[in-house]
């Protein structure tokens, strides 16, 4: 015996019906919605939360009650209504009613063909989504006999006839698609999609409207933005009927097209209603909507509506589109931008209309996309692009002196790395496409070949694209969208930079990194990491020079030809910033980054400094370390040989003297990495106040410094109270600080990560986003210390976790002053500080 409940098992949509998204889901509300606007929406019956969960058990509703408000002749489509419409639910299920002698009528209205069409997709899905028969047996296309074939394998199948009996129909529907959506693959589907497992559905009952007719007939979608671009224009499909023929399909253009027929000059008055009701939509529902529409004998009918799904840069151009019209505000058009999105602005990215030859999936390190040919050389990337020839540069691993073969290729591939890996910070900060951890493929330097998983080699010279974005290599040249930088995408900036309440700064080392700084708005740089300067040939040289001096006074000497280097770098960053703070950080790698550590390298090397092979060779061994990011690097090196430090001091303040006399007053800010003791600030700083004094002397010039601190070390943190009394700021580099607290190579944990996180060790890779509860709780002490002994101490995060939003508010709440992060990533940081200054109340 069948239980019924005893609630109101449903409710008609009206405009004045009690329909809430939490009850009845999110069509059953849009669609109320368009009733109110006065649309031709057919007769829709709502079945709320609790009765689907009550049929779900056992319970049925008065589905006759249900079927009998629809007249003697049921004919009606089920729909899911879930709470949010990227929850998904079970398929559709239309033609509910339909049986031999409905079937009857319809050959006599409106032809055999067609009405044998409309049965056999009933029976087709019936058979398949609610009696849960083998779909293989129930594929034929509408032809002569496939009905009847299709009502036989029902009966091989079943030793039953195809049900007759509307109400038995709907019944049984309606208890397929509440079991279906309370399934086990169901909660795992919608949960990976965000939503709870309990989360609530609610059906759809709605009156056929069935887009066939002795008259003009169809069905079709239409919009007025295009998905992709988010331009103004129609968009859609109708696939109409031929009057008297009522089952030979035509596709139809919307608009005047002179490829062919089009629904504006076949159906003038149909196309005028449908702009009408889009554009009441966009005004009164406040949102580019798509409308799903049938035409029956020249009677329009809206069934459904949806937000038009959109790229990342049409989500921009819609909803300054509607905030400049005046449909919503300014706030509501920053919330409505997810900010991750504006990465796919800044790069060309792979059209997602395009086909995609997948060969290799790794990390999505920095967006974008990029074509080229394969290099496996920082020489041969130089090479190509010396020929003006794209090139994807391909390693293992990323090295420092990889980086000019960084700066020649479009896009970067390696086999290893993880979020934070070298390459993926060194393309982030240059706007290189990149994947790392792309452990599928196999590289063979020496034939200089990419083997990948399908058994396809791919040689040094052949073409591929690399999609930074989501993390795929594809075989090939692949269609490409241009970069988005447009006037919508500068206004929501602008709007959202007169709402955040932190600052934004980028980490720039070159001057093309300052001017694309400049180009996204950054309040300054945050961080300038000096040795990316070294790596050039003619500074590698006399870097190596100095390395190999054996005496203070000789180290001077060789450091007094990199000087004027120097001091022309800082002098165009100063210049391009015009005035912008720019905050320097010190010499931070070990020695042996410099040094080459093959056979060749140092026989080269040797002839360069005309010393002989085995002393070369037992001074590349002398600096080599067992682990070098724990050894003489950052200040240690800075207090063990001081000669470093010094230039670079000279280098900044003649730079800001000469700096200042032609541009702009420069109040440069000068850090030091990798400190653990307040003594460390202490000595570099005396050295640093008597090179100030002394280009003053010089250069008879007065200007101002400010000396912090990088705290990358835990000790710092805890220390940051008496650290804070000798610095002027402390910037928390939070790439070093994650790697030192969790005792991670963020070189190498790209390699378990991922299973880490699938099995709820880490919830998130805590180099992609920062880890709260242990490195954010070192960075709260390091901050409530630091400003315990030095109220106007300045905070900030300068790691790459600068740049992701959860960081970005944490920083917010904790009271930072700013957080920098690599120039492409500033547009994402902006945005997202908006977000949360409007969505969470002011720092106090």
């Amino acid at each position: 015996m069948q239980r019924h409940v005893e609630i109101a098992e449903f409710t008609e949509l009206t405009p004045g019906a009690p329909i809430t998204v939490a009850r009845h889901g999110w069509r059953a509300k849009c669609l109320q919605r368009l009733i109110r606007l006065n649309l031709p929406v057919p007769r829709t019956l709502a079945l709320p939360v609790e009765t689907v969960r009550a049929i779900a058990a056992g319970a049925m509703p008065d589905v006759g009650r249900l079927a009998a408000a629809f007249g003697p002749d049921l004919l009606v489509s089920v729909r899911p209504s879930p709470e949010h419409p990227e929850w998904g639910g079970p398929r559709s299920v239309l033609n509910v009613g339909i049986n031999a002698a409905r079937h009857a009528a319809l050959c006599d209205s409106h032809g055999t063909e067609a009405a044998d069409a409309l049965y056999l997709r009933f029976v087709q899905s019936y058979a398949t989504h609610v009696a849960r028969l083998d779909p293989d047996m129930f594929t034929a296309e509408p032809g002569p006999g496939a009905l009847d074939a299709a009502l036989a394998a029902y009966h091989a199948e079943t030793d039953d006839e195809f049900p007759q009996d509307p109400a038995r129909q709907l019944a049984e529907v309606l208890r397929s698609m509440a079991r279906a959506w309370e399934g086990t693959t169901a909660r795992l589907l919608r949960q990976a999609k965000g939503a709870p497992a309990e989360a609530p559905l609610g059906l759809l009952v709605q009156q056929m409207a069935l887009g066939i007719g002795r008259g003009f007939s169809g069905s079709g979608t239409i919009q007025f933005v295009d998905g992709v671009t988010g331009a103004a224009q129609i968009t859609g499909r109708f696939r109409g009927q031929v009057q008297g023929r009522s089952a030979s399909e035509e596709t139809f253009y919307l608009t005047r097209d002179p490829r062919g027929a089009s629904l504006e000059e076949v159906a003038p008055r149909i196309f005028a209603d449908l702009v009408a009701h889009g554009a009441a939509c966009r005004v009164r529902l406040r949102e580019e909507m798509q409308l799903e529409f049938t035409v029956e004998s020249g009677q329009l009918a809206i069934i459904d509506a949806l937000r038009v799904p959109r790229s990342s840069r049409a989500a921009v151009k819609i909803a300054v589109a509607l905030a400049n019209d005046g449909v919503i505000g300014r706030e509501d058009a920053i919330l409505r931008v997810e900010p991750r999105a504006l990465s796919e602005l800044l790069h060309y990215q792979v059209d997602p209309r395009a086909p995609r030859d997948r060969i290799a999936r790794g990390i999505a390190a920095s967006p974008g996309a990029a074509t080229g040919r394969i290099v496996f050389t920082a020489a041969a990337a130089q090479a190509s692009a010396a020929r003006d020839e794209a090139c994807i540069l391909v390693r293992r691993e990323t090295a420092p002196e990889d980086i000019r073969g960084m700066h020649a290729a479009h896009a970067v591939l390696t086999e290893r790395g993880g979020v934070t890996s070298h390459a993926a910070v060194i393309a982030r900060g240059l706007g290189l496409p990149c994947i790392v951890g792309a452990s599928e493929i196999q590289l063979n330097p020496r034939d200089r070949t990419l083997s990948v998983p399908d058994g396809r080699v791919f040689r040094e010279g052949d073409t591929i694209t690399v999609d930074g974005t989501n993390g795929e290599v594809l075989a090939g040249v692949a269609d490409m969208l241009e970069p988005a930088l447009d006037d919508g995408f500068r206004t929501l900036l602008r709007w959202a930079d007169n709402v955040r309440d932190i600052g934004i700064r980028a980490n720039a080392d070159t001057p093309d990194d300052a001017r694309t700084a400049r180009m996204f708005e950054a309040e300054g740089i945050g961080l300038c990491r000096t040795e990316h300067m070294f790596f050039d040939e003619d500074r590698l040289t006399v870097m190596r020079e100095m390395i190999f001096a054996d005496t203070s006074r000789d180290r001077r000497i060789a450091l007094e030809r990199l000087l004027p280097m120097q001091r022309a770098d800082f002098t165009a960053l100063f210049d391009i910033m015009a005035g912008q703070p720019v905050c320097i950080r010190l010499f931070d790698p070990p020695l042996h980054e410099f040094l080459p550590h093959d056979r060749e390298g140092m026989r080269e090397l040797a002839e360069a400094l005309d010393r002989p092979l085995s002393e070369v060779t037992r001074r590349v061994e002398a600096l080599t370390e067992f682990n070098p990011m724990l050894g003489m690097r950052g200040v240690r090196l800075g207090i063990t040989v001081p000669e470093i430090y010094d230039m670079q001091a000279r280098a900044i303040f003649e730079a800001t003297v000469e700096a200042s006399r032609h541009g702009a007053p420069v109040v440069p800010e000068i850090m030091i990495p990798l400190v653990s003791a307040a003594r460390e600030v202490e000595l570099v700083k005396t050295r640093i106040d008597a090179v100030a004094a002394a280009v003053k002397n010089e250069m008879k010039a007065r200007f101002t410094y400010r000396l912090g601190v990088m705290v990358e070390t835990p000790r710092a943190a805890l220390r940051a109270g008496e650290i804070a009394e000798h610095a002027a700021f402390l910037s928390f580099g939070t790439n070093d600080l994650t790697q030192m607290t969790y005792g991670l190579s963020r070189d190498d944990a790209g390699r378990f990560m991922g299973s880490y996180v699938t099995q709820q060790v880490y919830r998130e890779d805590p180099f992609h986003i920062l880890d709260v509860e242990g490195v954010g709780e070192l960075l709260l002490i390091g901050a409530a210390r630091g400003r315990a002994h030095r109220s106007d101490v300045t905070l900030s995060v300068c790691g790459e976790h600068g740049g992701n939003p959860e960081s970005i508010a944490f920083c917010r709440a904790a009271g930072f002053d700013y957080v920098s992060c690599s120039p492409f990533r500033v547009p994402v940081a902006r945005l997202a500080a908006a977000h949360f200054a409007l969505l969470s109340p002011k720092k106090g």
